[in-house]
């Protein structure tokens, strides 16, 4: 049995063909795209049509390279990312570009839905989560604010992943992991929450699609996208899921303790848990996870959006990069980094920018630069994961996927300021990974998901690394932390 898994992210989309019997990835395809241009600062949108032309191409170049053993795919899975706003008419048309996890356009919004609610206390305490300008509800209230003409047009309210699998299945739906993104669901019950959505809009509510468990399928692939892509008219669409969640089933992070971080354009570090895990500061999200468990979860939007600003300002390729940051002593002699080039999801800093701390004759070199940039990304996500462990989760090591855990040099940095082991995964495909194995356990449910991410998720023991106690990385991020409230506290 083979199974598609379909990852659409911010820069691109990819598609693998998971073998279920190997548990092996064997083809891939990506296309990247980018964003609407010309917006405003804050302001980060996308056509969704971008998404689909990808994954049709996607899935026909991966078909292609399975031959004759395209017969043998069962089921498709979707990761997206997360939070993005897909609005949608009474028929399924796209109203307007979506706005992204990233956009930062909707400060004022999420002010007043939080006011509207008594403030942030009433509001986690309603749902669970605080509304920060990350999430989905308060684009919704921006969109209808600025754009009434469009608002006065929506009928359904879909993410990023949804809208795939409608195109794919012809149903809309959400599941409880990337619907608790939306800052509409109220995580202890896994229901929509009458009282955030009636803050936004008072028919809000019936605009939402069904949300229920991510175990149970979407349907079936549409018969005429089957035959178009000869494929079994049995194929299953199963639930899919956002980035995050996807990233945990493809790193086994299913079973309570099991910690992932994940190193890409943002940051994020989450963790499997057997009932809610509610943080009163809002800070860590309180989400569920897509294997119908619960996921707290930190978000940084500057992870390798920073490291990859500074290897492009100097020209140097990656491996370049690796080198010269291993030739620069940790703490880069005395050279501190805030990272909040597009804003700062956590800390809540939307309007936030990157700073140079620090600055001298001695480290003022590309060298010193480039490793204070990789210490302050990693120091703002230990920032949350310092967040996690007051709230009772502390890994026994950290599992590391996405495109920064390829970096031997970032590895151990990791793993000095975590303060724990890292590890790698033998499989580095993580969300779309992650889809796969969904797909799998939809498509042969007499197999149970644990045993099919140990199969199909196994970690790269080789891969390794112990937390060293060389430097003071705590005394450094307590520096970062009083730097940044100096600076961005008023």
């Amino acid at each position: 049995m083979i199974t598609l898994g379909i990852d659409c992210g911010t820069q691109s989309l990819k598609t693998i063909a998971l073998d279920g019997d190997s548990g092996k990835v064997i083809a891939s395809a990506s296309k990247a795209y980018g964003l609407v241009e010309g917006l405003p600062a804050g302001h980060l949108e996308q056509d969704p049509a971008i998404w689909w032309d990808a994954l049709e191409e996607t899935v026909q170049s991966v078909l292609a390279d399975l031959g004759p053993r395209k017969a043998e795919v069962a089921g498709i899975g979707v990761s997206g990312q997360q939070h993005g706003f897909v609005p949608l008419d009474a028929s399924h048309r796209v109203i307007r570009p979506a706005k992204l996890w990233c956009d930062t356009s909707t400060t004022a919004q999420c002010d007043e839905i939080r006011s509207k609610l008594g403030g942030r206390d009433k509001t986690i305490a309603l749902a669970g989560n605080d509304i920060l300008p990350g999430f989905t509800a308060p684009k919704i209230l921006w969109l209808k604010q600025n754009e009434p003409a469009n608002f006065a047009k929506l009928a359904h309210v879909a993410l990023p992943h949804d809208f795939l699998n409608l195109r794919l299945a012809g149903t809309l739906r959400m599941e409880f992991g990337d619907a608790s993104g939306t800052a509409l669901l109220d995580v202890p019950t896994r229901q929509w929450s009458k009282e955030v959505c009636a803050a936004i809009d008072e028919n809000l509510i019936s605009k939402l699609p069904p949300v229920g468990s991510s175990t149970e399928p979407v349907g079936k692939l549409l018969p005429a996208l089957a035959t178009a892509w000869g494929l079994s008219a049995d194929v299953i669409i199963s639930a899919g899921g956002g980035d995050n969640m996807m990233a945990a089933i493809g790193t086994g992070n299913i079973r309570p303790g099991t910690v992932t971080a994940s190193l890409g354009t943002s940051g994020t570090i989450f963790a499997c848990a057997p009932q809610p895990v509610i943080d009163p500061q809002g800070e860590i999200a309180a989400f569920c996870d897509s294997a119908d468990h619960w996921m707290p979860l930190l978000c940084t939007m500057n992870v390798t959006v920073a490291t990859e600003a500074f290897r492009n300002l100097f020209g140097w390729d990656h491996d370049r990069m690796d080198r010269e940051i291993s030739s620069v002593s940790a703490g880069a002699d005395g050279l501190l980094f805030l990272p909040y080039l597009q804003g700062e999801r956590t800390p809540n800093l939307p309007e936030g920018c990157g700073v140079l701390h620090g600055m001298n004759t001695s480290n003022l070199t590309p060298a010193h630069m480039a490793r204070a940039a990789m210490e302050g990304v990693t120091l703002g996500m230990a920032y949350g994961l310092r967040g996690m462990e007051s709230l009772g989760l502390k890994p026994s090591e950290i599992r590391l996927t996405g495109g920064g855990s390829k970096n031997p040099a970032w590895r151990q940095i990791l793993a000095d300021i975590f303060g724990y082991p890292v590890v790698t995964m033998q499989s580095a495909e993580g969300a779309a990974l992650g889809a796969a194995i969904q797909a799998l356990a939809a498509a042969s449910p007499q197999q149970s998901l644990e045993d099919l991410t140990d199969r199909c998720a196994p970690v790269a023991e080789g891969s390794r690394l112990e937390p060293r106690k060389t430097f003071d990385y705590a005394g450094l991020l307590e520096t970062q932390n009083h730097l940044r409230q100096k600076i961005f506290t008023r």
